[in-house]
């Protein structure tokens, strides 16, 4: 086959991407829906990748993907390894500091999470919606030895954990549960890990929008007792009331006490 016949056959290769987060549907803009689809390859247990690899994964030609990986390397977002295998780059994590900056995570959200961590001796974190998934922006792990451990940046399901109900709850598309945007508030028992509980309480913004949901991780064993939950969704919701404050929201969406006033409800 000659060169231009092949590159010719290059150039119309479907593309898939693996990264299930994405859109379906695509931007229109082929190269960069290629390029975006070969960084979408890397996930958190698979931090190098060979052209093969990212061939297979991406349903591209190794031609057209190598193309696109110096084009990407040269602009910071891929590094090329010493044994020829590919990695993310630099540049994504001067991106995400800025994208997290964006979210004033460092002034208002931080220090937040570390006192109820400390309060509560349990893993606090920061979730954003990105697509099908809820996204870590942030998190503090307690010191104990027993924990739910979560990493910045991972990603779960949005239809599975307290965090993801609240997510859909105020996303804005009609989704999620009526009783949690009346409540203000979530909780998960063994939903994504069966070993794992969990409270989320919204944040909004200036206009009324969701900021992100605030959350406490914990053994079920520890944070599912009712008291230990109930204790969890009130220094939630203080922490979610301060924050919305801080956003420029109304701290009024958060009235004192709870709806359904029992801590049992909460465990139900």
């Amino acid at each position: 086959m000659c060169s231009t016949q092949q590159n010719k056959m290059d150039s119309m290769a479907p593309m898939t991407s693996i990264n299930t987060g994405a859109a379906e549907a695509t931007s229109g803009v082929a190269v960069l829906d290629r390029a975006f689809a070969l960084l979408g390859a890397f996930g958190p247990e698979e931090e190098r990748l060979t052209l093969t690899e990212l061939s297979k994964r991406t349903d591209m030609y190794k031609s057209t993907a190598l193309r696109l990986l110096i084009a990407l390397e040269h602009g910071g977002f891929i590094r090329k390894l010493e044994d020829g295998a590919y990695a993310v780059g630099p540049e994504p994590m001067r991106l995400a500091a800025i994208y997290q900056r964006s979210f004033r995570m460092e002034t208002v959200v931080q220090p937040l999470l570390e006192e109820l961590s400390n309060r509560l001796g349990e893993t606090a974190s920061f979730y954003i919606r990105v697509g099908s998934k809820r996204l870590v922006l942030s998190r503090v792990e307690p010191a104990r030895t027993v924990r739910v451990s979560i990493r910045i940046g991972e990603e779960f399901d949005v239809h599975r954990g307290a965090s993801g109900k609240v997510l859909l709850a105020f996303g804005g598309d009609g989704e999620g549960s009526q009783e949690v945007r009346s409540q203000l508030w979530a909780t998960s028992y063994g939903e994504r890990d069966p070993e794992t509980a969990s409270a989320s309480v919204p944040v909004f913004g200036a206009l009324g929008e969701l900021k992100g949901a605030l959350t406490i991780s914990g053994p079920i064993s520890r944070l599912g007792k009712p008291d230990a939950m109930h204790a969890a969704v009130d220094a939630l919701r203080d922490a979610a009331r301060r924050a919305t404050v801080e956003f420029g929201g109304n701290p009024a969406r958060y009235p004192a006490g709870y709806p359904a006033g029992q801590p049992a409800s909460i465990a139900t």
